[in-house]
């Protein structure tokens, strides 16, 4: 099986950071040991001062090459991915997408209708690559912004509630499509290091509900090991 991580800054992380993407490798490492491969057209994580994806520095120096790849960039969203991932599933096999998208386009981009027409656009060009192609999507997680911007709050509600639908109506026997729950509880002064981006027991609890939806509605791999699984 290919994995593909596609995302925004939160699953693309900064220098120095280990990475949700990280997580979920050590995680298939122990479920799926010698069956997965993980793919994507980029393996680099986000410098800042740079203000380039150009860094290598991961947290875990160890992190093999191989499983660093991805399809994720700093402020690059469901309208940037859209055109990016038929040619990125062609190119690389890629037999499931692990997809967190949807904070950077309504935050700086799209509103909630435009977003989702984007994740829908995502889906297709998906499907004509691979027309078994799976996929998990991550509801929007909040970040600090809603706390002191209710329209921000309210459009995020309202996307949430967006593609919930759209994964319900696009979901296919031969292409399956799951919405993934949102950890819980996501604390985001001791989930985040900036009240965005994941912290380690957020990276934690990220991959633990990818892993948590695969595991229950596919069969596919284990619980999530340790304080996390099951969330």
């Amino acid at each position: 099986m290919r994995f593909m991580f596609v995302g925004d800054s939160c699953t693309i992380g900064q220098a120095g950071d280990h990475t949700w993407r990280y997580r979920m490798w050590q995680h298939l490492e122990a479920a799926l040991p010698g069956r997965y491969e993980i793919v994507g057209p980029r393996t680099e994580l986000y410098d800042s001062v740079a203000d380039a994806p150009v860094s290598h520095a991961y947290a875990d120096p160890a992190f093999p090459a191989p499983a660093r790849r991805h399809l994720a960039g700093w402020g690059e969203g469901w309208l940037h991915m859209a055109p990016l991932i038929g040619e990125a599933v062609t190119a690389t096999g890629a037999d499931v997408l692990l997809v967190s998208l949807g904070l950077i386009d309504l935050g700086f981009y799209t509103n909630s209708a435009q977003t989702v027409e984007n994740t829908r656009a995502f889906v297709a060009a998906a499907r004509a690559a691979n027309p078994r192609v799976r996929a998990v999507v991550m509801p929007v997680i909040p970040n600090v912004r809603a706390t002191y911007d209710p329209p921000f709050a309210a459009e995020c509600e309202r996307f949430n509630e967006l593609l919930a639908k759209a994964v319900a109506d696009l979901d296919t026997a031969a292409s399956p499509l799951l919405l993934a729950t949102p950890p819980e509880p996501y604390d985001l002064p001791t989930d985040t290091y900036d009240g965005t981006h994941p912290g380690p027991s957020g990276e934690h609890k990220l991959a633990a509900s990818f892993a948590s939806a695969m595991h229950q509605a596919w069969g596919l791999g284990t619980a999530y090991a340790g304080p996390y699984g099951g969330r």
